[in-house]
């Protein structure tokens, strides 16, 4: 898999930046508006799957391993662990412990909702990229698709 032509290269190039700052926009401002961690993590997954694309499995290999997806796919799932655990401290499992510290409409005022949405976010961008890697760059669903497994 070499990548595709120079001019989809250079479109991507263009368009990956405001693909990975609107997915975080979308993580960070999901209790205040439309979105949230699976949304921003599915735009997270969608702009490295089309690097992948664009660019080839080996340009891909070079800037991020394939073993990180999986990493990071732990990391989210621990990171929304710890929050239910320190909300359980608090009483009941998953309560909002931090929702006094904010101001309405301000970026702190969902409490620990903003800090679950970024751990959904990891989870979910690195568990559906890793899944495209697992499945398209190694072969297995071209295999899979014609019945040679």
């Amino acid at each position: 898999m070499k990548g595709m032509t120079l001019i989809v290269k250079e479109v991507t190039n263009l368009v990956i930046g405001f693909i990975l700052l609107f997915s975080i926009y979308l993580v960070l401002y999901g209790h205040l508006s439309p979105g949230g961690g699976f949304v921003g993590g599915v735009m997270l997954s969608c702009g490295l799957i089309l690097l992948i694309l664009a660019h080839g499995k080996e340009t891909f290999n070079t800037l991020i391993d394939d073993r990180a997806m999986t990493l990071w796919d732990c990391i989210g799932a621990l990171l929304f662990l710890v929050l239910a655990l320190l909300g359980y401290s608090a009483g009941i499992f998953f309560a909002n412990i931090f929702s006094a510290w904010g101001r309405p409409f301000t970026l702190v005022s969902g409490g620990t909702i903003p800090l679950a949405n970024i751990a959904i976010g990891i989870k979910v961008g690195a568990c559906l990229a890793g899944a495209f890697i697992a499945l398209v760059v190694t072969g297995k669903a071209k295999q899979s698709l014609s019945g040679d497994l």
